[in-house]
């Protein structure tokens, strides 16, 4: 570039008379200007087209990260301005750069109102009504909607138990374990009228995609939810098609590709009733403003062998339509189980809980307002999968006023007011029953046994290893029946009922089953002593007295539930304890006091 003679005291534009001007205030055109321009726009839309691979927005003004990939651009064509003056050398050039850099600025500013101002529109302030609206809510019948259900279909696994073993089953398969992970992405489906978990295996790294992905994912894995066996399933032709690819094949590129506008929402996993692989893609809505407001219109069903795609709809006639007569209520799609995802139903049911009597009302006075508990579960009903949560009053937490029942195909709900202990509540009443194996409880499933609504989870050992089952009365938590097979938790739990007036009518001696192994009893010995020092410390409302005695210097920690007459021991007592036999350390738990 040919040197440039300049003034640095006066401007070649708009001298004052003070002769102050500087250099940034005057306007120095480089050389070939139009040249410059043209070769940057071509250059910014090399980085669009890179960007937009990397990105995939949907071409849709309800995708904020449409608004974010545009900026970019904007900035990929200051930047370059900025590198073709090199700036940095020469300085005489800002004038030129702040020019050429009025339109993106100007764009990036437009979209920042534009954003604002559909942001403020669909702000739950100004539209509670239309949230609220979202769902629509029937009440229900409990006895009549939720049949007795049948043992022999009850889901006896949460999902952390089931995905450990999915992991356990590829670790057993060593041409498999090498190369592929079971991946995040799997769903609970009633696959033959049985509930089971179906997890897709990933590529182990980058390395390993780029050695496998001409062929695919070769399996993947079913979880039996009843009987707790997994399998892994075998493809003639692997999925070519999965979230786990990184170029053309990526699911939701490959979707982009063929549907630029729609927006989309995360895929889940399923199989048909053949056992064909597919990836279930929700395309979403914003119902409320520019971004507020999100709903499913539809779903993209793909093939993840061919990758072959086609569109059904929720039929829904409140919301936008897809270009398609399919609907997910025809028979040939009611295999799919999951169309609406759980936090998107249980985001829509708190919006109606809270919203349905005002946006002021959800803040002040609270009148009717209510949300959903802790966490849900899944229940298999008329061959669709259910999302069940408790409901609470906005003002407790402490006990339910009722439970919610979702269909995540087609989104029909239906509440129940029936009142009774919170979820959490019954879990620790489970895990309470069998303290003494420090067993953790999954989080429940809603059964109807003989028309009473009772808690049903399972009980995990420290491997995430089911153990145990409990059942918990919803209306009276306090009742709670422990077995090692449904049998005999149900046997445990009539009982508890009948004494406290309640009689079950069900046929205990009709349920058939492998019971789940019982738990090897530890070996024990007795160490009789002098107590030297007491100690006491309330631990989740329980009080546990530590003891050290005359002979070691360890403490063996004793629960007053296990041991009521520990409360009036004294120093100087003798003492005679019962602890596991190769028990050790600082600090000894005490299985019995004599």
């Amino acid at each position: 570039m040919d040197p440039i003679n300049v003034d640095f005291t006066r401007g070649k534009k708009g001298d004052s008379d003070n002769g102050n001007d500087t250099v940034s205030d005057v306007y120095i055109p480089p050389k070939n200007v139009a040249r410059r321009i043209i070769i940057n726009i071509l250059l910014t839309l090399v980085g669009a087209a890179i960007a937009y691979y990397l990105m995939i927005p949907a071409l849709n003004p309800k995708a904020i990260e449409l608004y974010m990939f545009i900026g970019i651009v904007c900035l990929i064509y200051v930047g370059l301005t900025v590198i073709s003056v090199k700036l940095s050398t020469h300085p005489e050039y800002t004038v030129y750069v702040k020019k050429r850099a009025k339109v993106p600025f100007g764009i990036i500013a437009a979209m920042v109102v534009v954003c604002i101002l559909g942001w403020l529109v669909g702000v739950q302030l100004f539209r509670a009504h239309s949230y609220s609206n979202l769902l629509k809510v029937e009440d229900g019948n409990f006895a009549e909607d939720v049949a007795e259900i049948d043992f022999s279909s009850v889901p006896r696994l949460d999902t952390t138990s089931a995905n450990n073993l999915a992991v356990r089953t590829l670790g057993d398969l060593s041409d498999m374990v090498s190369q592929f992970v079971v991946s995040a992405y799997t769903s609970q489906i009633n696959y033959q009228n049985t509930p089971v978990r179906v997890h897709a295996l990933a590529y182990g790294d980058i390395f390993k995609w780029l050695k496998n992905t001409k062929n695919g994912l070769p399996a993947y894995i079913i979880v039996d939810m009843t009987t707790q066996k997994s399998e892994i399933v075998r493809l003639e032709e692997g999925m070519k098609y999965s979230p786990a690819e990184y170029l053309n094949h990526s699911l939701l590129r490959h979707l982009r590709f063929q549907y630029p506008t729609y927006l989309f929402g995360n895929p889940s996993f399923e199989i048909d009733e053949s056992g064909h692989p597919y990836w279930i893609v929700p395309i979403l809505d914003k119902t409320i403003g520019l971004f507020g407001g999100t709903d499913v219109i539809g779903a993209a069903v793909v093939d993840s062998i061919d990758g072959s795609c086609q569109l059904v709809k929720t039929g829904n006639p409140d919301r936008k339509q897809l270009p398609t007569e399919a609907t997910v209520n025809d028979e040939q799609w009611q295999w799919i189980d999951r169309v609406y995802s759980a936090d998107l139903l249980n985001e829509q049911f708190n919006y109606y809980g809270k919203l349905s009597n005002g946006f002021i009302n959800s803040l002040i006075g609270q009148q009717g307002v209510k949300v959903t508990s802790s966490g849900y579960n899944y229940l298999a009903l008329n061959d669709d999968v259910y999302m069940y949560t408790g409901v609470t009053s906005i003002s407790s937490d402490q006990s339910i006023i009722g439970f919610v029942l979702l269909n995540q195909r087609t989104k029909e709900t239906k509440y129940y007011a029936i009142s009774g202990a919170l979820e959490n509540t019954a879990m620790t009443s489970a895990q309470g029953a069998v303290q003494q194996y420090e067993y953790t409880a999954t989080f429940p499933l809603l059964l109807n046994i003989s028309g009473e609504p009772t808690y049903f989870m399972a009980l995990k050992d420290s491997s995430q290893l089911v153990k145990m089952y409990a059942m918990v009365n919803v209306k009276q938590s306090t009742v709670v029946g422990i077995g090692y097979n449904l049998a005999e938790c149900t046997e445990k739990y009539a009982t508890e009922l009948k004494q406290n007036g309640i009689n079950l009518d069900i046929d205990i001696d009709s349920m058939s089953e492998e019971p789940v192994e019982e738990p090897d009893a530890p070996e024990t010995k007795e160490i009789t002593a002098v107590v030297t020092e007491i100690r006491s410390v309330v631990t989740g409302g329980e009080t546990y007295f530590y003891l050290k005695l005359s002979e070691g210097d360890s403490y063996y920690k004793l629960s007053a539930a296990n041991a009521e007459k520990v409360v009036i021991l004294n120093v100087g007592d003798t003492v005679t304890l019962t602890v596991d036999a190769d028990a050790s350390g600082d600090i000894i738990e005490a299985k019995g006091m004599k």
